[in-house]
């Protein structure tokens, strides 16, 4: 549980001695205050025919894209490539092994009715450092901003 995050902007590699750049512009972005947030909805990336990723939807209206969207214009300046794809909010539930057989959960997904995970409202937003560890990726928190 303390892994799951809703991803505004990957950033990739970044040197340790220019993480003030990157804490400042994240700082100077404009906010709107809280955002709420709604998990509704199953999918897989990048299709459920051959699923890497399995996940639940994340809506946060106009605030959320606008955060999203904040981040990129923010962080351009600092030589960090805009996304070309299309922002798409989820909750990465699952990572999906290549040559694993899915087609039965991929079935049983398909037939549930709207699947409706909860709500919170989001009042700050993170910076995260993503290391590969034994059982995955281990996140730490490297700055807070308050929304």
């Amino acid at each position: 549980m303390e892994n799951l995050h809703i991803t505004t902007k990957f950033i990739g590699e970044w040197p340790e001695e220019r993480l003030p750049e990157l804490q400042g512009a994240l700082g100077a972005l404009p906010r709107g205050g809280v955002i709420p947030i709604t998990l509704k909805g199953l999918g897989w990336f990048p299709n459920p025919h051959s699923p890497r990723i399995f996940w639940v939807a994340v809506e946060g209206g106009e605030a959320l894209r606008g955060l999203a969207a904040g981040t990129e214009a923010a962080l351009e300046p600092l030589g960090i490539a805009r996304e070309a794809r299309k922002y798409t909010p989820h909750l990465t539930l699952a990572r999906v092994e290549a040559g694993s057989d899915l087609a039965p959960l991929r079935r049983a997904v398909a037939q549930l009715p709207l699947v409706e995970a909860g709500s919170f409202v989001a009042s700050e937003f993170h910076l995260y450092e993503s290391r590969q560890g034994a059982g995955g990726s281990i996140y730490t928190k490297l700055h807070t901003v308050a929304l």
